[in-house]
C-alpha cells in the first residue's frame, strides 16, 4: 500500500467514523490477533511511553497511528491495569493538536508529583519545507484521569551542536531534583544522551551530555532510560547504527551497567554494551518501579521500517509482557513479572527421557500458553522443543551441545518476516542443563532462558491449525521436565474515555 504524506498525516478527528469502524472490523477478522498482549485496535503501535504507577494503577501509554500500519501522525494511547495482567483500554491520552506537537506526540515518560502524573514527551513539528523541529513538552494527569498540556514546551529546540534528532525524555527524581535524559544526535552524526535538571518540572536546566565510554557508537541513541538497581547504575537505550557482533540485528536495544551516574559531573563509568533481547522483534524498552520496589520493563514487540504480515489486515505490532529486572554477576536478568501467573489456566505435566527421537506430550498443543521446560543433557548432540508445529510449519528452540549455543529458528514459522536479516538468533548456554520459560500467543513467542539470563522475543505468523508441540533429541539422550498452562481468556478490555 502506498501511503503519501497527506495520508500519513491525516488526523483521526477529521476521519469519517464509518472508515474507523470499517477498519476496526477488518482488523478484528485478522487471524493473528493476540490473546493476552497489548495491541492496537487499528493501525500501528510502537514505543511504550509514560509507564508509571499512579492512583493504585499502572498506567502505560504507547505511540499510535490509528489509520494504518505505518508510521504516521502519532498519538499517545492510554491503557491501565491494577496488576500488570488485566488491562483496560482508556482511549487517546495525548493528541497532536498544538503548535509544538502538530506533527506528532512522540515518545516520553511519566512521573508522579504532588498528586498528579506528569507526562514528559517530545513534540514533533514540521515547517513549510518539511524541516523537523522537536520540542520537549509536558502534560499533567489529574486524579480523575483528565489530562492537560502545559501551554508551552518546557525545553525548546535542540541546543547548538545537535541535530533535529533530539527526543524521548525519560524523567526521574533524585536528591530533591528532577532529572531527564534525552536521546540525541550530535552535529557530527554520532549518538549520545543529554542530561537536564529541574526543581519543579516546569523550568529545565541543560547540564550536558552523559560522559560514557562510547563516544562513537551509532548515529542516534533512541529511548534512553536511566535507573539504579542493586547499587548499580543502568542506562538502557537503542543505538541506531551501532556496529555489533550480531549479524542481522540492525535495530539493537541494550544497556550499560556500572557505577551510579554522577549527576554533577555527568560521568557514567560502565562495562560493555549488552543486548536486552536476543530475538528478532524487540525495541524501545521503558521501565518503571512497582509499589514494592521492583523494576519492571516493557518493550515494543516490533521494529521500525520492517513490514509484517498483519499490515495487510490494517494493523501492526504489540507490546511485550512485563518483565522483572534484577542484577546478577554484573548483568541484567529478566523474568516475566510474577503477576503473570494469574494468566495460568489448565496445567499439563510431562517428565521423561528422549533418545534420538521426538515426543509430543498429551495436552501440550495449543496457540496460547505458558511453557516451563528443563533439560538435562546426557549425550545428545542437539535437543530442544518445537512450537506451533503443523503442516510444514514449526518454530524451533534447539540447543547445540557441541557449540554450547541455544538457537531460536523461525525459518518455518509461517509467513516470513524480514528474512533478509536472518531467520536464526542464538545465545551461549551450558548444554548440560537448560531451563526455558516460554509465553506463546497467537502470533508471538517470548523465551526466558536460564531464569532470565537471556531473552528471545519474536513475532511468528503460523497457520491457525499449527498448534502442535514436540520435544526432541538428536544423536543421544536427554531428560526433561515440563509444565504447560493454557492461557484461554483475553486480559484486555475497553473502557475508552476522552483524554487531552
Amino acid at each position: 500500500m502506498e501511503w503519501i504524506k497527506e495520508e500519513r498525516y491525516r488526523r483521526l478527528e477529521e476521519t469519517d467514523p464509518e472508515e474507523i469502524s470499517g477498519l476496526a472490523a477488518r482488523v478484528a477478522r485478522c487471524p493473528w490477533r493476540q490473546g493476552y498482549h497489548i495491541q492496537p485496535k487499528t493501525g500501528l503501535l510502537n514505543d511504550p511511553n509514560g509507564f508509571a504507577f499512579f492512583q493504585g494503577e499502572y498506567h502505560l501509554f504507547y505511540q499510535w497511528f490509528p489509520l494504518g500500519p505505518v508510521h504516521g501522525l502519532k498519538y499517545w494511547y492510554h491503557t491501565s491495569s491494577p496488576d500488570l495482567v488485566h488491562w483496560t483500554n482508556r482511549g487517546v491520552a495525548l493528541r497532536p493538536d498544538r503548535n509544538f506537537d502538530s506533527h506528532g506526540v512522540y515518545s516520553g515518560s511519566a512521573i508522579e508529583h504532588d498528586g498528579r502524573l506528569y507526562l514528559m514527551y517530545t513534540g514533533n513539528t514540521r515547517d513549510d519545507n518539511w524541516e523537523r523541529l522537536p520540542y520537549q513538552c509536558m502534560a499533567q494527569m489529574e486524579k480523575d484521569g483528565s489530562i492537560h498540556k502545559f501551554q508551552s514546551p518546557v525545553i525548546g529546540g535542540p541546543p547548538s551542536g545537535y541535530t533535529d534528532h533530539y527526543r524521548d525524555p525519560k524523567v526521574w527524581h533524585q536528591d530533591g531534583f528532577f532529572y531527564a535524559v534525552i536521546g540525541a544526535q550530535r552535529s557530527n552524526l554520532t549518538g549520545c544522551a543529554v542530561l537536564y535538571r529541574s526543581i519543579d518540572l516546569h523550568k529545565w536546566e541543560l547540564l550536558g551530555e552523559l560522559r560514557t565510554g562510547l563516544p562513537d557508537f551509532g548515529y542516534m541513541w533512541e529511548c534512553p532510560d536511566y535507573f539504579e538497581l542493586a547499587g548499580q547504575g543502568i542506562l538502557c537505550f537503542c543505538p541506531q547504527g551501532a556496529r555489533l557482533d550480531e549479524p542481522g540485528n540492525i535495530y539493537p536495544a541494550g544497556y550499560l551497567i556500572g557505577e551510579p551516574l554522577d549527576v554533577e559531573t555527568r560521568d557514567f563509568r560502565h562495562g560493555d554494551f549488552r543486548l536486552l533481547d536476543r530475538g528478532f522483534d524487540f525495541y524501545a524498552p521503558q521501565t518503571t518501579l512497582t509499589p514494592d520496589g521492583r523494576r519492571i520493563l516493557v518493550g515494543w514487540m516490533g521494529l521500525p521500517d520492517v513490514p509484517y504480515p498483519t499490515d495487510d489486515h490494517g494493523w501492526a505490532h504489540c507490546l511485550t509482557l512485563p518483565r522483572e529486572l534484577r542484577v546478577e554477576g554484573g548483568r541484567l536478568y529478566q523474568l516475566p513479572a510474577r503477576e503473570l501467573q494469574a494468566l495460568r489456566g489448565k496445567e499439563s505435566f510431562s517428565i521423561g527421557k528422549i533418545s534420538d527421537g521426538t515426543y509430543s506430550p498429551p495436552g501440550f498443543s495449543g496457540s496460547r500458553y505458558e511453557l516451563l521446560i528443563e533439560f538435562n543433557n546426557v549425550d545428545a548432540f542437539e535437543f530442544g522443543v518445537g512450537l506451533r508445529t503443523g503442516e510444514g510449519e514449526r518454530t524451533v528452540l534447539v540447543c547445540d551441545s557441541r557449540d554450547s549455543r541455544l538457537m531460536l529458528d523461525r525459518t518455518l514459522s509461517g509467513r516470513p518476516i524480514a528474512a533478509e536479516y536472518g531467520m536464526v538468533r542464538s545465545c551461549a548456554v551450558n548444554p548440560s542443563a537448560v531451563k526455558l520459560q516460554l509465553f506463546v500467543d497467537t502470533s508471538s513467542v517470548e523465551v526466558f532462558v536460564d531464569d532470565g539470563r537471556e531473552v528471545f522475543t519474536a513475532r511468528i505468523f503460523p497457520d491457525a491449525d499449527s498448534m502442535g508441540l514436540s520435544i526432541f533429541a538428536k544423536g543421544g539422550e536427554v531428560s526433561y521436565r515440563a509444565s504447560k498452562w493454557d492461557i484461554t481468556s483475553g486480559a484486555i478490555r475497553d473502557r475508552e474515555q476522552s483524554g487531552s
